[in-house]
């Protein structure tokens, strides 16, 4: 029931229960002998007998109306200033601040400040784990991993790439005579171009992913010109200069390293899109492409590396959002404040 029903139905309810003990209090009173002038009694060509109820019928409907409208507004007012703290977003001013509701505002700010301070210490925790990371990184660890992407690429890739050209080259100049027979050597041909891709997200994830004294900005765009000359894709970028903290900053370089890999692996895109902005004290950082899309209710709980990138975009505070249908590609979104450090000026 809405708050102006309940209103109006209370108001109506202890209108009535008053009206009937004043009735009682006065018939006690004043006895009448005949009660039959009650029924007989007018006034204003009204009888008695419905005025009495409509008057505070009337009365306790106008006052549950007034105050049902009133308390609604103040509670659609706290409504509004819950979502904008859920959604990380400041405190608006009302346009008419309601004196009863400015203990509940002072203590939705306390609230504000205390997840400000906690985003803030989780980002400088996580700066601080990366820091520790990339300082207890040993060396042997990335030259293993750079010579297995090396021996990958200088053997499988090449050699991938030759059946490849083997491949094309058999279909176009001496194509089969049975129907049956060319089919299957499409479907071969296929399936190497797909292993191609997936060799690619491998040798993707076999390089280090450490940013290394980089930007966030200069090592995306230094990733997506090397994937530009390797892969067959459009790739686009929007990247905006602005200073992030090093954990931040680390964790959404692997969000991009993770999201491309998928890309690869299983969009069968033509297109991608990445977008790094900071926007009304939130950084966004949106990548999207033309692929086949999936369905995230039946892929969400079964999908470690959708689950990785909400875990990342957690531990620095932020949220992760996919959108993604079949055959219209894939939207993947992550928000994180971005929180100012002392004497910074604000844009």
């Amino acid at each position: 029931m809405s708050p102006i029903l309940r209103h109006v139905f209370t108001a109506i309810l202890f209108s009535l229960l008053i009206t009937l003990v004043m009735l009682g209090i006065t018939f006690a009173v004043f006895p009448l002998n005949d009660w039959t002038l009650i029924m007989e009694r007018t006034l204003y060509d009204v009888p008695f007998f419905v005025l009495v109820p409509s008057i505070p019928v009337v009365a306790g409907a106008v006052i549950g109306i007034t105050t049902g409208w009133y308390w609604r507004q103040r509670l659609q007012s706290v409504s509004r200033h819950l979502d904008e703290i859920e959604k990380g977003e400041k405190l608006s001013a009302d346009d008419e601040p309601y004196k009863e509701l400015e203990k509940i505002r002072h203590q939705m700010e306390q609230i504000q400040e205390k997840i400000r301070i906690q985003t803030e210490n989780a980002q400088r925790l996580a700066s601080e784990r990366a820091e520790d990371r990339e300082k207890s990184l040993q060396e042997i660890v990335v030259q293993e991993r750079n010579r297995l992407a090396r021996e990958l690429h200088d053997s499988v890739s090449q050699q991938l790439f030759a059946a490849s050209m083997m491949m094309s080259a058999i279909t176009e100049s001496n194509p089969p005579e049975d129907p049956s027979i060319n089919k299957q050597l499409q479907m071969v041909e296929k399936m190497i171009h797909q292993s191609q891709l997936e060799m690619r997200a491998l040798l993707l994830h076999l390089r280090p992913v450490a940013l290394k004294g980089r930007s966030l900005q200069d090592g995306t765009r230094e990733l997506l010109a090397e994937l530009t000359q390797k892969v067959p894709m459009e790739i686009d970028s929007k990247l905006e200069e602005f200073t992030i903290d090093k954990g931040v900053e680390d964790q959404l370089f692997r969000i991009v390293q993770e999201s491309v890999s998928n890309t690869f692996r299983h969009a069968k895109a033509s297109s991608l899109n990445v977008m790094l902005i900071r926007r009304d004290e939130m950084i966004i950082l949106r990548i999207a492409d033309d692929g086949v899309g999936f369905d995230t209710e039946n892929t969400r709980a079964s999908s470690y590396g959708l689950q990785n990138m909400r875990e990342r975009a957690s531990e620095i505070g932020g949220t992760f959002k996919v959108v993604s249908l079949p055959n219209e590609g894939t939207r993947t979104e992550v928000k994180v404040p971005a929180l100012r450090k002392e004497g910074e000026n604000v844009d």
